[in-house]
Formats: structure tokens, sequence, C-alpha cells
């Protein structure tokens, strides 16, 4: 993987960029921040994952390799990084039509759902798609106390022993979850589910390398092992002090430089579908990481960056006005391919109409890049701040590259905002608010807050 940075610096862009001496100025919080982040890495569990799940990995594989001739799709009941990680995952690594595939071209591997919203419709029409008994539901919940997550559960877990009957109900229903606390792993104890565990110190949107990735992973023949051993490949580039050295390092410090500039939106854009969802798991990760009301010493800062997920060259046609003649507010970040996986060449159909003959013989590979380029021209001409994240090929190591860069640039970029980028107090506020609204016990406080709110003004409503 490679980092060009060129086109965030004032040297290159002019004076909206970032001048080569706010790096040298920004020295001491570099050093701070590089310190932190070696006394806090025993605190930072997801950083060992490339290394000790090998025994995990194991179980994994093996129960897939039990489970997949069993059932015809595999089904994550789960929010946040449980769903967007898993999605993509399998968007970068399998066919993008993989659930339309026949069984024997998704090489005799299950169909994957993910079912992250508690829209009644999505559900029901899930139903209307499988058949239950003929599925593996993967109940993912840390706290199995999330309401979305659970009550999916609840609502198959009855359906499921209505038609097989609690024995053969319990070997659709495996659990990932914390191993010790919470109400998920209580249950499946006491109903003796197959259970794959969330290290405690891992939060959800740092987890895709835990078993919430890597088992629905398995279960559609993607290489996991794989994908850790790319995850490893960054946390080694990522050793180095040297910003200029370090990938991780260096996103988040330019980010940084931007943030304190105007630079509020973080714009990721892919030029292959393979990654697009990529973009949509590293939204959830800036997102809950780095906004934050309070820095570490209980100061107000109401500091963060708004991620946005674009795809090139879809976005071209739709935002790409904005980024180059809007407010100077946002750092675009492309991803680049060197190697698609497929080549396509456009025939030579209408040679004698110059405005599409030059199409001619061009491969939609050479297309796309060529597009990528003239995008980063042109963003670049009008002094707009961008970067480019080029991977050399979509495999499984690069995608456990890009996974644990973006960790580390995040955590990185939390060390430099002085916040603590592993909680998320705004999610909870909201959790809470619906606890009490329906009388969940232990909230009866934030209820009668909730009660004594003002009443909306019926004047302002139209």
């Amino acid at each position: 993987m490679i980092l060009d940075y060129n086109n965030m610096l004032a040297e290159r862009i002019g004076e909206k960029g970032i001048p080569l001496s706010a790096l040298k100025t920004l020295a001491p919080a570099i050093e701070k921040a590089n310190k932190s982040m070696k006394d806090k890495r025993p605190q930072m569990a997801w950083r060992d994952l490339p290394y000790n799940q090998s025994e995990i990995v194991k179980e994994i594989k093996t129960y897939a390799s039990e489970m997949k001739d069993q059932i015809d799709a595999f089904v994550v009941l789960g929010i946040g990084g449980s769903a967007l990680g898993p999605l993509a995952v399998q968007q970068a690594l399998n066919h993008p039509y993989y659930n339309e595939l026949p069984r024997e071209k998704r090489g005799n591997f299950p169909k994957l759902y993910v079912a992250d919203n508690i829209d009644p419709e999505r559900l029901v029409y899930l139903f209307e798609t499988i058949d239950p008994t003929r599925c593996l539901f993967n109940v993912i919940s840390k706290s199995g106390s999330t309401s979305e997550t659970m009550s999916q559960f609840m609502i198959i877990k009855e359906l499921l022993e209505e038609k097989l009957g609690k024995e053969k109900a319990r070997k659709h229903i495996v659990c990932t979850t914390d191993p010790v606390s919470g109400n998920l792993i209580t249950i499946a104890k006491e109903e003796g589910y197959k259970t794959f565990y969330v290290p405690s110190p891992v939060g959800g949107r740092f987890s895709e390398l835990t078993s919430v990735g890597l088992l629905p992973a398995a279960f559609c023949g993607i290489d996991i092992e794989g994908m850790l051993e790319g995850a490893a490949q960054m946390d080694t580039m990522c050793q180095e002090d040297d910003i200029s050295k370090n990938p991780a390092y260096m996103y988040a410090a330019l980010h940084y430089l931007g943030m304190t500039t105007g630079k509020n939106i973080s714009v990721l854009m892919p030029y292959a579908d393979g990654v697009k969802l990529i973009a949509d798991w590293y939204a959830q990760l800036w997102a809950e990481s780095l906004g934050k009301k309070y820095d570490l010493a209980g100061n107000i800062v109401n500091v963060g960056q708004t991620p946005v997920r674009a795809l090139g060259a879809t976005d071209q046609h739709s935002q790409v006005q904005l980024y180059a003649e809007g407010p100077y507010d946002k750092i675009v970040v492309f991803i680049g391919v060197e190697e698609y996986r497929k080549t396509i060449t456009i025939p030579k159909t209408y040679s004698h109409m110059p405005s599409l003959g030059f199409l001619g013989g061009v491969t939609h590979n050479n297309l796309l890049q060529t597009q990528q380029s003239a995008t980063e021209y042109a963003l670049t001409k009008a002094g707009r701040m961008n970067m480019t994240i080029t991977i050399p090929k979509i495999t499984t190591q690069t995608i456990g590259q890009l996974i644990y860069f973006f960790e580390m640039a995040t955590a990185y970029a939390g060390e430099l905002l002085g916040i603590d980028a592993f909680d998320q107090p705004g999610v909870e506020e909201g959790k809470n608010a619906t606890y009490a609204m329906f009388d969940r016990p232990g909230y009866e406080v934030k209820k009668a807050e909730l009660e004594a709110a003002p009443a909306k003004d019926e004047q302002y409503i139209i």
C-alpha cells in the first residue's frame, strides 16, 4: 500500500494547502502521540489481533467446514461495525453478485445476508427470500443489550423453535459476544448455542479482525488468515516513529492539520467497486471515534470531522462539482487499484464519431484509472486538498492492510486531538433515551427527564 500526499501540501496546491513548515511545527505533538501510542498499546487490544488468533482461526474454519453444507445462507444479525465490516469484506473479496451465483460457483459456500436495521419490512422480506430452517443466524452483540440486534434475535429464535423445536433450533444460532459479561453470553450458555468471542477490550468499530468479521468471512470462503497477515504487514509499517515513513500516522497528522484550518469533512472515494463498502465502514470508524465533546482533560472541545462516502467514477457525476468549487472544507482521499481482477475492452464501434471513437480499444480498467487521475488533477488545480491510497490489487492481504491502516490512523488522530477515540458517549445518550421510553428497569430518572422536556410548539409545525 502506498500513500501519496503531494496534493495536501501548500507547496503543490497553493495557499489552501498545508505548508511543510506546519508538519515541523507539529513535531512536539507528533512525538507525544508516538509515545502515547506505544504506552497505550496494551490497552489497544485490537492491535494484537493479527498475532494472537491462531487457535480462534482454526476453530472458525473447522466450524465453517462442518456447517456450510447444512445451510443455504449465513445471516448476520448485527449493527454498526458488526454489519459494516462483514459487508465491506464480502464485497471486496467475493464476486459482486455472490448471492445470485449457483452454489457450485460460490465454491459450495452459503449465501450471505446482513440484517442491520429494524425497519419491519426488511426482516419480513428477508423471511420471504430465505428458508429460516436452512439458515445459520449469527447474533453479534458484545453487550447483548443492543436493542436492534437482540430484538431480531428474539423474533428469529421464536420462529425457529416453532418450526424446528428447541433442540434443533439451537443448531441454527451462533453467537458472537463478550466472553464474560452481558445478556448474550448468559443466553448462549443457558440455551447451548455455539459461541465465539470478542475480546473484552476491543470495541465494536475496531472488531472486524475478530470473530465479528472472521466468522462471516470464513462462511463465504474468504481466506481469513490472509486478512490477518495483511494487518500484520501494516502493523510493521506503522512501527515507524518518523511519520514520513509511517502512512497511518501521516494520514492522521494531515487530517489533524486540515481540521485546524476548517477542513471538517473527510471524503473517502475509492475507484473500485470492490472497496466501495470500505468507505461505509470507515465512516463509522472515523465519525464515532473522533467526534467528541470533551478532551481527555475534561475541556469542551467539540472536535471531529464528518466522513463522506463517494465512489469513482459514479460520484464524479454527483459530488465532485461540490468538491471542486464549493467550500474549502474537505479533504478528499482517493483509493486506487493498480491491477483490477478482471479486464474488459471497449469495442471500436463508432470510430467515425470523434466524441466516441477515442474510447475504442480502451479497457474499462484504463478508463477508470484515467478518470481517477483526471479528478485528482482537477481538484489539485482548484487548490483542493486531496491524497491517494494505492493498493496493488484487491486481495485478502491488501484488505487486511487497509482495515488496520484506517484503525491505526484513527487511533493516532485521537491522540493528536487529545480525545478518547474509543468511547461513544453521544451514542449512549440515544440508547438510554430509547430504554427509558420503553420503561426498561433502571432508567426511571431518564424517563422523568424525558417527560419533563418542553413540548414542541405547534406554530412551528406545518
